[in-house]
């Protein structure tokens, strides 16, 4: 007869609560430093918004700096994962409008989350110039690459690569950055469901469109 372990149980429910409560702790930092900035935000705040007790947060993240360097570059994280297809896929129309159509998604999903890294990079990156030097532009320096045997493969008209990136990051964060301004040119309300698809289908298409991928 097989007996259940009770400390087995008991260490599967702490590890739940655990990933449960980090969830919840980076989705509230996420809104609250998109919100009040760095500065203006507290752990209290944060930890109240989470639904968590404050000391939580110093026992999962450590300090107030550390939470927030996590979440900004875990939303980096995210758009990076967007383009895994150019190393899957050796196909530039699919790469692209995969790529194009998960950044926009991510705008609508994670409003938040890009508003803040727009609230970094304004402010000079103060907290994540060694993420940038060792993860952000080494994953640009490889798309780089891949971009470059495609055109030698003559699958892409000459381009330079890296502004081409820097275009498709302007566009599709604008859609969360500038939600505001975008409200208000549509009659102050926000871009229903259909109208953001339109959107999607067009930013996408003209990106395909200036690489002669229609």
């Amino acid at each position: 007869m097989q007996f259940d372990n009770p400390q087995g149980k008991n260490g599967k429910h702490k590890a739940h609560i655990r990933r449960e409560n980090v969830v919840k702790i980076l989705h509230a930092a996420e809104t609250v430093f998109a919100e009040k900035g760095f500065d203006g935000a507290s752990v209290d705040l944060i930890a109240k918004r989470a639904g968590v007790p404050k000391p939580n947060v110093y026992y999962y993240f450590g300090s107030k700096e550390d939470l927030y360097r996590t979440v900004v570059e875990d939303i980096c994280s995210v758009w990076l994962k967007a383009a895994d297809t150019f190393d899957d896929i050796d196909d530039p129309k699919s790469a692209f409008r995969h790529y194009v159509a998960s950044k926009m998604d991510l705008a609508r999903n994670r409003p938040h989350g890009s508003r803040l890294w727009a609230i970094e990079m304004a402010s000079g990156a103060p907290f994540i110039q060694e993420y940038l030097h060792n993860t952000v532009k080494p994953w640009l320096e490889s798309r780089e690459k891949v971009i470059e045997r495609w055109v030698e493969e003559g699958k892409l008209k000459p381009i330079k690569a890296r502004y081409l990136f820097y275009m498709i990051w302007a566009t599709t964060q604008h859609y969360a950055d500038f939600e505001a301004q975008m409200s208000v040119m549509n009659g102050d309300e926000v871009l229903s469901k259909s109208q953001f698809e339109d959107a999607k289908k067009i930013v996408t298409e003209l990106v395909l469109n200036s690489l002669a991928l229609s």
